[in-house]
């Protein structure tokens, strides 16, 4: 168990994370060799302070200096790639800390929640009672603003459905995941002839995915889109939802839609 090896190596993992300078030397040079001057520059502390550190760092074969360079040893560069990602998930977790909270998180799949620290440059786009179309309206302007579109849609409305398929029908890239219920929907009026555009085109398509997750996705060539359930489980909550331009963002939002298109079956019209 992890537990028992906590407890062996725990004085270790505690010396390390203890040490402000250790940390921030390791994760000066995850951006490139850095000379003793650069660090101090970095740190903020003087030679006195930054020595004693290095050395540290040297014996458990984390760094090591050439030509008056430090760099990471391999083995420096896993475990500053590990300390990074706990850096950003804590930082991504506090930066928006009411939208976890308040949210069924557990619906975004392990593997995502591993990497949810690449959603740090994101912010949180909310309806409110000046604007109480703010989302929708976002919604819009990605679309509008998009080349390829990629949606998890676990509600719709006709409004919605009318943007997806005028961008359709404008020869944009759509790929659209529904659920067997909002796919049933689909076939009666007013969606039915909007869907029948969408699915129409050469480069539309619709998939069906069983379960659906209980989340919504937007992700284009441009912006990610999230959004998630209530903490009940039942109620969507469409009135806020957690946007970014960051390209790594986006690319995590891709992946997760390709994780969910994997597992759906394309909706012959």
């Amino acid at each position: 168990m992890a537990v028992d090896h906590y407890t062996r190596i725990m004085g270790d993992i505690q010396a390390l994370f203890r040490s402000r300078l250790q940390i921030q030397i390791l994760l000066a040079l995850a951006d490139g060799n850095k000379t003793l001057a650069q660090l101090r520059d970095i740190t903020g502390s003087s030679s006195q302070a930054l020595i004693p550190k290095i050395r540290k760092l040297e014996s458990s074969n984390y760094i090591a200096i050439s030509e008056y360079e430090y760099h990471l040893r391999p083995v420096g560069k896993i475990l500053t790639l590990k300390i990074q990602d706990i850096i950003l998930f804590k930082s991504v977790t506090r930066k928006h800390k009411d939208f976890w909270d308040q949210h069924k998180v557990d619906a975004i799949p392990e593997p995502f929640l591993h990497n949810l620290g690449e959603l740090f440059e994101s912010e949180i786009v909310s309806d409110t009672n000046v604007d109480i179309f703010n989302v929708y309206f976002n919604f819009l302007k990605a679309l509008n603003d998009a080349e390829r579109i990629c949606i998890v849609s676990p509600i719709s409305s006709p409004a919605h459905t009318e943007a997806v398929a005028k961008r359709a029908m404008e020869g944009v890239t759509i790929e659209l995941l529904v659920g067997k219920d909002l796919a049933e929907q689909f076939s009666l009026p007013p969606y039915v002839e909007k869907i029948a555009e969408v699915a129409g085109t050469a480069k539309g398509k619709i998939f069906i995915l069983d379960p659906m997750p209980k989340l919504g996705l937007t992700v284009t060539d441009k912006v990610i889109s999230l959004g998630l359930y209530k903490l009940d489980g039942i109620t969507y909550d469409s009135t806020t939802d957690l946007f970014s331009k960051n390209e790594q963002a986006v690319a995590w939002g891709q992946r997760l839609f390709d994780y969910y298109r994997d597992q759906s079956v394309e909706l012959k019209l």
